[in-house]
């Protein structure tokens, strides 16, 4: 069993090299003695159940890395490398199990995972070969080709993992003792799009999906939301099945039921306000805190972290009483850790990394704490967050600044400092969705923005290259 993930960007041109990896998360058949993070949920599930049943299990590499531009390729082809290397170490294996992402690009490879797969099947061409991927992944037939099983969360914000992982333990271990013969087909729902899973209609179709799987012959049902800034043929929401034995049944489940996804399309995405009016939104609420997601500013979608533009507008409007994070800026952390805690010190922080950044603002402020290793949750996993340091600034307004690039998740990313959320007028936060629970626990309202950045939810205005134009949004019905 492994793990290699990231989610690849390839409008961004920050390359995403081995550091990357290493800054994040990297061990090297060691994850399952670490607490589990969102990616390596799994490996501690399939220990769990594994050595439940006595079988005799090889932990290969885990490899996370914060979205970003390509994988380069010397660092992909190490990852790739020391699984392989790690597989024939193992000698004849029954089941393999991979927790991918499913929108991983590297230099000269467009679909890592179905790459690794290949490299897998080519070792041990009678393993049963078990793939587990976030929604946000790009299923591709060569993939669906070589895996045996392939399941994706079903959640966004990806509370599911573990039962994922259940899920393709159980039809890995059913596979291999015969008792079921995995065949897959997908269907292309022609849509490129954002789909929050915790409220609306899409609430009712994962309750439908669930259910489709307790029809006779179906023995799973996942819907691949796709990676919408990544500019591949493939790029896009695809309705996936595994029937047992009867490929037709496959077939027919996924048709149905991505035709149905399909019809519900003018329902699914809500419309965003832009700054000026996301900003006019949140100062309006008659009580605090008000969340608002810097939404095209979300590391984890590729974007940089060290866009400025909502803080710039903020300082504009003389708004105070305010927290915002999280800002990726290496260098003024170390300005700040050479300054020390309570000193007073001016930084230009952000708009250093790509033209999406803008341009950096300069501020000043006090340094009121800097604490490196601490880490927020994201489910029942933990994420690093790097060395934070609050500065607090003139108008109490608190930013939060760190050297590792990753989104907000959880209150604790500021609260864990000492900034007490409860007493704020207005939170911003860099993140598109994967904040909503937990913040939507403290929030009076939450507020979605299409700010300026990377990642703009808009996903009809991306400037796709090599994915044709006949999708949902740009076009209403491209099956007509």
């Amino acid at each position: 069993m492994a793990t290699l993930s990231t989610e690849t960007n390839t409008f961004s041109p920050v390359p995403t090299g081995l550091r990357n990896y290493e800054d994040y998360y990297l061990r090297h058949g060691t994850a399952t003695r670490d607490p589990p993070n969102l990616m390596t949920e799994a490996l501690h599930v399939w220990r769990a159940r594994g050595e439940a049943l006595d079988w005799k299990i090889t932990e290969s590499l885990s490899a996370i890395a914060e979205p970003a531009g390509l994988t380069t390729r010397a660092a992909y082809a190490a990852l790739k490398d020391e699984i392989v290397r790690d597989l024939k170490a193992a000698g004849p294996v029954d089941v393999v199990l991979l927790q991918l992402h499913g929108a991983m690009v590297a230099q000269g490879c467009d679909d890592c995972e179905a790459d690794v797969v290949a490299a897998v099947r080519v070792i041990c061409p009678d393993a049963t070969i078990g793939v587990a991927l976030d929604c946000h992944c790009h299923l591709t037939e060569p993939l669906i080709a070589t895996a045996d099983l392939v399941v994706c969360f079903k959640e966004y914000p990806h509370d599911d993992a573990s039962e994922r992982a259940e899920e393709l333990f159980e039809l890995a271990r059913r596979s291999q003792r015969g008792e079921v013969t995995p065949v897959m087909a997908l269907f292309d729902c022609r849509m490129v799009s954002l789909f929050l899973t915790k409220q609306g209609p899409m609430v009712d179709f994962v309750a439908k999906m669930k259910a489709t799987e307790k029809e006779p012959g179906v023995l799973s049902v996942s819907l691949g939301h796709g990676f919408p800034w990544a500019d591949l043929p493939e790029t896009g929401a695809r309705m996936l099945v595994v029937a047992d034995s009867d490929k037709a049944l496959a077939e027919e489940t996924a048709n149905r039921l991505g035709g149905a996804f399909f019809d519900l399309r003018h329902q699914l995405v809500p419309e965003y306000p832009d700054l000026q009016a996301g900003l006019d939104r949140a100062l309006a609420a008659s009580s605090g805190p008000v969340v608002l997601a810097d939404m095209s500013d979300n590391s984890g979608a590729g974007a940089p972290g060290d866009a400025v533009h909502v803080l710039r507008e903020l300082l504009a409007r003389g708004v105070t009483n305010v927290a915002s994070g999280l800002y990726w800026d290496p260098m003024t952390v170390r300005q700040c850790k050479d300054a020390g805690e309570g000193a007073d010190i001016q930084v230009r922080l952000g708009g250093k990394t790509e033209p999406a950044s803008g341009q950096p603002l300069d501020v000043s402020g006090r340094i009121m704490r800097i604490i490196p290793g601490l880490g927020q949750h994201l489910g029942a996993g933990l994420e690093p967050l790097g060395t934070m340091v609050w500065l607090k600034m003139p108008g109490d307004i608190d930013v939060v600044v760190n050297d590792l690039r990753t989104q907000v998740y959880h209150p604790e990313a500021f609260e864990q400092l000492g900034i007490r959320l409860a007493g704020k007028r207005l939170v911003v936060v860099k993140s598109l969705f994967h904040f909503f629970g937990p913040f939507s626990v403290i929030a009076s309202e939450v507020v979605f923005c299409a700010t300026p950045g990377r990642v703009n939810p808009y996903t009809g205005l991306i400037p796709f290259t090599r994915r044709d134009m006949n999708f949902w949004p740009r076009v209403d019905d491209p099956f007509a």
